[in-house]
């Protein structure tokens, strides 16, 4: 897979993309992660890529030219499955869409910045959009950085054991059920003894109830669908 990330800021993408499971995965060859910086295409000495708002609105707006430059530029290259818009008005991410884009072999993300992008952008470039959350940050950065993970983690091979990533939350629609370590028991905190009972038909039943019992309990809208 190829994860190619548009941004006026690649410097915010620096660490959370070298380090962890993300960085295993690069090292192993499993994902490319190609950072490409906007203003490569901007204008004038500054390299200017924003420019004020048609209509008088405060803020400044990414500008369609070095956006359509650079995609181009992309293109030219290789063929891309998706060139996502990291926005705070589009489909909220979740587990199936993760699942849906780590079967893609070439993606580009592109990050918002100031108050947001030309949206003739949106229009003819974008292939979808997709929101990390119900709120504004200052860039598409962070939401880009935790896509791509999102993404990586499900890469056979990144997780060195991948039935880890199918247990995960989400995965089935329904919360995990609580996890462990030792000591089996701490100042008289004990863990459940089915864990310990080394009856794997038991300890599957047990975390079958007790995910159905927390899904229920603090995401109920999760048994909807």
């Amino acid at each position: 897979m190829r994860i190619d990330i548009i941004t006026v800021v690649p410097e915010l993408l620096e660490s959370p993309l070298s380090h962890s499971i993300v960085g295993r995965a690069i090292k192993k060859g499993l994902v490319e992660i190609h950072v490409h910086n906007l203003r490569k295409y901007g204008k004038g000495p500054r390299q200017q890529v924003d420019d004020y708002s048609y209509g008088g609105d405060a803020g400044m707006v990414i500008m369609l030219e070095p956006v359509y430059n650079m995609i181009q530029e992309l293109k030219a290259e290789r063929e891309y499955d998706e060139v996502i818009y990291m926005s705070p008005d589009g489909e909220i991410l979740n587990q199936n869409i993760s699942n849906e884009l780590s079967l893609k072999e070439n993606i580009i993300i592109l990050c918002g910045h100031y108050k947001g992008i030309d949206h003739r952008i949106r229009e003819h470039l974008i292939t979808r959009e997709i929101s990390c959350g119900d709120y504004v940050l200052s860039g598409g950065e962070l939401p880009a950085a935790i896509l791509a993970d999102s993404i990586i983690r499900l890469i056979p091979g990144a997780i060195s054991d991948e039935t880890s990533a199918l247990s995960d939350c989400f995965q089935d629609n329904l919360l995990s059920a609580p996890v462990y370590t030792r000591p089996a028991n701490f100042n008289g905190w004990e863990v459940p003894k089915v864990l310990l009972s080394g009856n794997p038909k038991l300890i599957a039943q047990w975390q079958e109830e007790q995910s159905l019992e927390r899904t229920a309990r603090l995401r109920p809208d999760l048994l909807k669908k």
